[in-house]
This record gives C-alpha cells, structure tokens and sequence, in this order.
C-alpha cells in the first residue's frame, strides 16, 4: 500500500477549486481568509491555541512533485483541469503568502482569529485543509490538557494517549499536553522531537511473564534504579502488589501504580502501607481512564495520590472530540472588498481582524474583537506575523517558552472561567468593536443589494 505524500493532505475539492481559479485567471488574486471556532463545546470557557508550529513547518515545505503531479493527472475529477500550463505552474509552487496568528499557549474565545492568511485566492484556498487538521487535533488536545492539569492542583500529571490514536496524531497530542501543563509523555517519538520528558512503568504483561509477581519486581529492579522506578501493582491484588513491591524494594521505590479498582480506596490503603514500611517518599502514581472529572473528585475526598496519568480521554478527547474551528475567506485585497458569509448559523465577519485582550492587574478583563489597527486602552493586540512573503519573519520559540506562555495565560483568566465543573456561569466576556460592528452592518447591506441584483 503507497503512503499519501504529506503534500497530499488536503480535500479534493481544495485542488478543484484551486485548478479552477487558475484557469479562470483569478488564481493570483491577494485575499485573507481566517481560521476560528464558531463556538465553545459544551461546558467549555476557553480554548489553548495550539498548532500553529505544526502548520508553519508545512508551509514552508510545500510542493508539487512529479509523482504528485503524475497522480493528479490521473484523478477522474481534476484530469479536465491538469493542462500543461497548471502542471508547470504547481511545479514551480511555493507558499508565498502571509501568517499572523496567536502565539501557540494563548487563551482564545469563539469566533476569535486564530490564524490568519494572506496570499494568493490559489495558495490561500489550497492550504486549508491542512489548516483545519493541524489545530483542530493540537488546540483540541491543549485545551483538554489545559483542564486536567487544572484539577491536578499542581501534582505532575502525564500523557499516555499513544495507543488510542493515530501514531502521528499521538505525537502532536503528546506536545500539545505538555505545552498546556502537562510534565511527561510515554510517546518516545515527542520526547526526541522536542526533548519532552518520558515516563513510563513495565506493563500487565511483564508481570504476567513471570512466575510470581515478586519476582517480576525485583527482575526489573535488577535492571532499573528503584529509586526512580515506579511498579505497576493491579495485574493481580492491588494491595498484594504494594506488599510485593515494598519486599521487592527495601529501603526505598519510586513509587507504585494503580490502573484499575476503587482509585481512592486503593491510594488510601497503598499509602498506608508504604508508610508502615517507612517508603513515605514512595509516590502514589493513578491511571486508567482519568480525566478532569475524576481527578477533581479523587482529590476533593482526600485521595493520596501524588501522579496521575492520562490517555484515552486526552487522545481522543472524548467528551469534545469535534472542536469545529473553520477557515473562511474574509477580505478580497485586489478589490479592497471586506467579505462575509450569511448563512443562518453559520454567518461570520467581513474584513481582516485583530483580537485586543484588556489587561489590568495581570488579569485578563475581556476580549475585543475589531479590525486590523485599531487602539482601545489597557489592551494588547493578540495576533502577530509569522510569515511574510513565505518566510518566517520571527524565531519559533521554544516549547518551554510556548509552555511559559500557556501557564501565564491561564494564570490571568478570572477564576471562575478556569473552572472544569459543568454548572452554567458567565462566559468570558468577547465583544465586537463599534468599528467592526458598523462594518458589519455595512458589508451585508452591500451584500444583500449584489445578491438582489444578481437574481
């Protein structure tokens, strides 16, 4: 089976459209489209922007192959469209437009801009696709990281969500955990990409592959200091476990896991053992289909436990797997026309944007939402330049600057928006400007009477 090259990852209909612009002649119009979350999933207040380095790499390295080339010759639906001319012209392509976008860590609201493009109608529409997967995976994962790491009220909390997703996928979800909070990952790819620290404990299986669960401890402590070894101790008796472990490791272990059962029943008993022991450094590590919710409540009865681990429900972000952010074109600069859509739900804002962020007393107040330029006091204009004419016109900073970032935004929000349970408060408060708002009003004036005299 061929793997899709990476250029490849778009819709079809990216490259219809595409090849349709250019035989149009329209192809080399200056536009801006932007990308925003309509709205919040349910029982969330706020958004961790993620993504944006993961879209910036793919910009700058997109290209037309003659194997891509080949293959689109040969698709029935663009064949009409692969002249000679469109061949030569994506030979020859290369991303050549702007990016402004929020710096990744950064708090954001619905229908705020996250990202911006500003470039040709063909590399604007072409790119969206990739657009759209990029921070739609990595946001979503930040922002449910963003809670947990909430309700683990400073204890270390790490990613094991590997297994329950793409491979891919898992390591852009490990990086944009730790970004939000998060301390380690198992994925061993993330740690050598971006030097995330790893953390892991031998498996059911490692036990099960000796004759007594003592035995499989101290074969493995044979191996691994047990100072920083933790021993997962449920494949049989969870308290059995922390006495074999505690005979495994005399004087001193890592600590011990517990992946199934009565979590805090379990952490009580455990910790009471270890103690007894005199192993009161030994720490309590809790994983199996944790998050937000149930760490909150293991920690609100007094449950000891110093580490959580979190996979399934972060991976997959089950509670909210569709963040819904969407990319639409906002301004034709060739015509210095501010465009917008009227569907009923689906309506957006014409003209290029910019999100101002009322700051006082290092606390975030509220967020203004108007156009690219304008001044408003106490606020700071969220979304900065990236790219300019193809090139990255600014470093990528660093994940421990963009997870400084992250934990300083989050810092700011009023408290009650930071909360995870489900009860309804006041949202952030997110206000369009008077300047944007009279804009509004008169671009779907405008629209309506084109629309009118086109029927």
């Amino acid at each position: 089976m061929k793997r899709a090259p990476t250029d490849l990852l778009t819709d079809l209909y990216q490259l219809t459209m595409a090849a349709g612009y250019f035989h149009r002649g329209v192809h080399e119009k200056r536009v801006s489209f932007e990308l925003f979350v309509r709205r919040l999933p349910p029982y969330r207040r706020y958004m961790v922007f993620a993504g944006l380095e993961t879209v910036l790499e793919h910009l700058r390295a997109l290209r037309f192959t003659e194997a891509h080339l080949d293959y689109l010759r040969s698709v029935p639906a663009l064949r009409p469209a692969m002249s000679f001319e469109l061949c030569e012209y994506l030979r020859d392509f290369r991303f050549s437009g702007e990016v402004w976008a929020m710096p990744e860590g950064t708090v954001a609201f619905a229908q705020e801009p996250l990202i911006r493009i500003t470039g040709t109608l063909f590399e604007a529409q072409l790119v969206e696709t990739y657009l759209l997967s990029a921070i739609n995976t990595e946001t979503a994962a930040a922002s449910k990281a963003a809670r947990v790491v909430g309700a683990a009220q400073g204890r270390q909390v790490m990613e094991f969500g590997s297994r329950r997703t793409s491979p891919e996928e898992a390591v852009m979800t490990a990086r944009a955990a730790y970004l939000a909070g998060f301390t380690a990952t198992s994925n061993v790819e993330a740690g050598y990409r971006w030097d995330i620290p790893l953390a892991g404990t031998a498996a059911h299986s490692w036990t099960m592959a000796h004759a007594t669960e003592r035995e499989a401890f101290e074969a493995y402590l044979a191996v691994y200091p047990k100072e920083r070894t933790t021993l997962l101790v449920d494949t049989y008796d969870t308290l059995d476990g922390v006495r074999n472990a505690i005979r495994a490791a005399p004087g001193g272990l890592g600590g011990v896991r517990l992946d199934s059962g009565d979590l805090d029943a379990l952490a009580r008993g455990s910790r009471a053992l270890l103690d007894e022991a005199g192993l009161k450094d030994t720490r309590i590590v809790a994983t199996g289909d944790l998050n937000e919710h149930k760490i909150a409540a293991l920690l609100g009865a007094g449950a000891p436990v110093d580490v959580f681990g979190v996979g399934t429900e972060l991976a997959r972000c089950v509670d909210s797997p569709n963040l819904g952010a969407v990319y639409k074109m906002v301004h034709d600069h060739d015509a210095d026309r501010p465009v917008l859509k009227l569907s009923e739900g689906k309506a957006t804002l014409p003209g290029v944007h910019q999100v101002y962020r009322v700051i006082r007393d290092d606390r975030a107040r509220r967020d203004i939402i108007g156009t690219q330029g304008e001044f408003h006091v106490d606020a700071e204009p969220l979304l900065v330049p990236w790219m300019k004419d193809g090139a990255l016109c600014r470093p990528l900073p660093s994940l421990a600057a963009i997870r400084k970032t992250c934990r300083h935004q989050l810092a700011a929000l009023p408290e009650d928006v930071r909360r995870i349970d489900d009860t309804a408060t006041a949202p952030y408060p997110v206000a369009t400007s008077d300047v944007l708002n009279d804009l509004l009003v008169e671009v779907q004036r405008r629209s309506r009477e084109e629309q009118g005299e086109l029927q």
